[in-house]
């Protein structure tokens, strides 16, 4: 065998035995980290592909590089069904992820200093959505708005601040919040005061896919997304808009403007996952997805937990553990030791420090593609609860952990 051809577990036997441990850790653990799902063989085979030794500069038809032609289909397919999955007139698949999709889309139409409204970070958004900590908080004038009483969105406060301020942008969208977003309500604001309107769906895009959260691309001057999550593709991310005044800025703005070239495997792998979202059974897996959410936020809240907004439109929620207290950090290390996967997360006008924090977020997207529904969905509160009853109790964490690993075992990822 050519050096060249040997295998990575004779090649490198430490980062073989890293993926082996996290391929049991994936099979033996409940993954209820919102952001993460499991890319099916053939996303996976596509992101193998010889496509990673290829460079493609420029976008299909105009390259910068021979040899294209092969790169040219798959990403001409990535596009073309990607505008069928949402109903867009353009797309852009080349972004590295959805950090990045979001900030071509303020490089292409913004100057620094102006301004830009989203949702404050503490209050469910997304760091490039203007977080001080991120490009989009010291890049640009930040005009954040938050949520009413009941935790939900406060849409007159948002408009009021709007017509107040001016901004050049309003970014909708959120990371940590569970309801159905008002897209329509925030493109006319945004046509009311001159804005333009930016929705980053990445959280949702495939819920949108398959009509179970409601499609923002009629409602938007420019979509941005990212391609896991609840689409289970590749990690990466994409654009979509229907003006075509805007196509030449976000082309410019992603290449050459603040990428080089694009990952043509990536781009592969995307054009699958889009191809598999475009099936009927894409539908059900949605819709199930959503009603997973909701069995497990009504047990949770069953058991004594709050769930922040009072409940759950999509894929997500979070966790107000203060009935149980005990903090997110606390939270996360037990239910980590009870294979059970989440993630910290601070809850609307938190006491605690982020680091810290008073809740935890969980979503569906994982356990759904294992084929858990929600009979399984009352099980894993249930473990929840227990977990975070006796947080520090080593046998009842134990014995949780057991019975994580007979329902995992019984909803292998071998038979997905």
């Amino acid at each position: 065998m050519h050096p060249h051809r040997r295998p990575l577990a004779d090649v490198d036997s430490a980062v073989f035995d890293s993926i082996q441990k996290e391929e049991a850790r994936q099979e033996n653990n409940l993954e209820l980290i919102a952001s993460e799902n499991i890319a099916s063989t053939a996303v996976r085979e596509a992101m193998m592909s010889v496509f990673t030794d290829k460079y493609a500069e420029g976008y299909p038809g105009r390259r910068y590089y021979g040899g294209c032609e092969n790169a040219d289909v798959v990403e001409q397919l990535a596009i073309d069904r990607l505008k069928a999955l949402y109903g867009a007139g353009f797309a852009n698949v080349q972004p590295h992820s959805g950090a990045q999709a979001n900030m071509a889309v303020y490089h292409a139409f913004l100057k620094p200093g102006d301004r830009l409204m989203g949702l404050s970070l503490p209050e469910g958004g997304h760091l490039t959505h203007g977080s001080p900590v991120a490009f989009s908080g010291q890049m640009y004038e930040i005009l954040p708005y938050g949520l009413k009483d009941d935790e939900t969105i406060d849409y007159d406060a948002m408009r009021k601040l709007a017509i107040e301020a001016k901004p050049k942008m309003i970014v909708s969208g959120a990371s940590a919040y569970s309801r159905n977003i008002d897209f329509e309500f925030f493109n006319k604001v945004a046509k009311e005061v001159g804005a333009m309107h930016m929705v980053d769906m990445a959280h949702y895009s495939g819920l949108i896919a398959g009509g179970a959260y409601p499609n923002p691309v009629p409602h938007a001057d420019v979509v941005t997304s990212t391609t896991h999550k609840s689409l289970r593709g590749p990690r990466g991310g994409f654009i979509l808009y229907s003006n075509e005044e805007l196509d030449k800025p976000i082309r410019m703005s992603v290449f050459p403007g603040l990428q080089g070239g694009p990952l043509m495997h990536v781009i592969a792998a995307k054009a699958v996952a889009f191809g598999l979202c475009l099936q009927p059974e894409w539908k059900d897996y949605a819709a199930q997805i959503v009603a997973n959410a909701k069995a497990l936020a009504a047990e949770l809240t069953a058991q004594g937990l709050r769930i922040v907004s009072g409940g759950t439109d999509s894929h997500l929620m979070l966790v107000d553990l203060r009935p149980y207290g005990v903090n997110g950090k606390i939270a996360q290390n037990a239910l980590d030791h009870a294979n059970i996967t989440t993630n910290k997360n601070s809850i609307p006008n938190d006491p605690e420090k982020p680091f810290v924090t008073s809740g935890i977020r969980l979503g569906t997207p994982a356990v759904t593609t294992r084929g858990m529904k929600e009979a399984e969905m009352v099980e894993i509160a249930g473990y929840i609860a227990e977990v975070l009853r006796a947080p520090d109790d080593e046998a009842v964490v134990a014995q949780v952990k057991q019975k994580v690993i007979d329902l995992t075992n019984r909803f292998s990822l071998n038979a997905v």
